[in-house]
């Protein structure tokens, strides 16, 4: 696949994302698929929550444009369990589901990767492949569904974590990863028009769950030949590290506190306790993007790194998080509690 499809594919998915939303956004607010302002959301006014049709859209539509036989059952996997969660998430839009509902939805799509051969290949019994891959298509799928809490965030975060994907995909001439990521890249792009602070549309769970997903299949199959896969299972961790760490934070600062990390609405992510020490909702959004673009290119380095050094990269970067978390937890406990015009929706 030359440069010349691929921004084709890009171009089309801007095109097509940014172009459609006008007309969701009148189809949500006749439909009443909105998010309602309520006290601890930003929001004064319903917003429409169809924007993840139009990344949705965006991403199947510019695929065409692919002049390569891509590998059809894999593609078909992937964009069947993609589908299936948006489904579902849409739903949750407009009738909130009860989470087992959607976790069910989640394990179910996951199996149709499985299924089709898209699942973790490392070192380890079958068994524990698979349970890998479970883990970390539901896990990734619902850290996008969590990091989905302001204007920009989750598809700014999505779109640097599939224009990662597309690079080393290219460098390593893998047609059907590239093919995706730079259609979810332009999907991105072109909802994020709409939807970067102050937003006129939002993705929904339709959307998050889409975008997660579609990241955590690409994450599985992205593959480095010249590399080991001891190796080289820290690279889709890394790329989609932001959200990781976002959803690690939530969940242990839930625990401590005795609820559960899922069920409970909350004001404690990474950007809102931001925006909590004085930052605007637009730096604590942008600081994320760099976040996201500097692991990423940590993750380049590892893909060609010896596993001495990749290991000594990585555990600086756990050693890192650690840190950011305890010292998170430190502040979240003597800062005043996040008020409500703090929060974004």
């Amino acid at each position: 696949m030359t440069t010349g499809h691929l921004v084709a594919i890009l171009a089309c998915a801007v095109l097509i994302a940014g172009g459609v939303i006008p007309l969701l956004r009148r189809l949500a607010l006749r439909l009443g698929i909105v998010d309602m302002p309520a006290a601890r959301k930003q929001h004064a006014d319903p917003v429409p929550l169809l924007g993840g049709v139009a990344i949705y859209s965006a991403v199947v539509v510019s695929l065409m444009l692919s002049p390569e036989r891509l590998e059809l059952v894999q593609l078909g996997s992937i964009l069947v369990g993609a589908t299936w969660v948006s489904l579902w998430g849409l739903w949750d839009d407009r009738r909130p589901l009860h989470p087992a509902i959607k976790l069910a939805s989640q394990v179910a799509a996951a199996a149709v990767l499985i299924a089709s051969g898209v699942e973790v290949l490392l070192d380890l019994p079958t068994w524990l492949n698979l349970a890998v891959t479970l883990l970390w298509i539901v896990g990734i799928t619902n850290a996008f569904n969590l990091l989905d809490n302001m204007d920009g965030l989750a598809g700014g975060v999505g779109a640097v974590a599939a224009a990662c994907f597309a690079l080393m995909a290219v460098a390593n001439g893998q047609v059907l990863v590239g093919a995706m990521a730079v259609a979810l890249l332009g999907a991105c792009l072109g909802f994020l028009i709409h939807n970067f602070n102050p937003a006129r549309i939002f993705m929904g769970d339709s959307g998050s769950l889409f975008l997660g997903f579609l990241l955590a299949a690409l994450g599985i199959k992205l593959r480095f030949p010249d590399n080991v896969s001891v190796v080289t299972w820290m690279v889709p961790v890394l790329v989609l590290g932001v959200a990781v760490f976002d959803t690690t934070l939530v969940v242990i600062s839930r625990l401590r506190r005795g609820l559960n990390p899922f069920t409970t609405p909350g004001r404690d992510h990474v950007s809102h306790r931001l925006v909590a020490l004085g930052w605007t909702r637009r730096e604590a959004v942008m600081l994320h993007y760099l976040l996201g673009g500097a692991l990423g290119w940590i993750a380049v380095l590892i893909s060609f790194a010896t596993p001495l050094e990749a290991y000594a990269i990585g555990a600086a970067v756990a050693v890192g998080a650690v840190a950011a978390i305890a010292w998170f937890e430190r502040r979240w406990r003597d800062d005043a509690p996040v008020t409500d015009e703090t929060v974004a929706s």
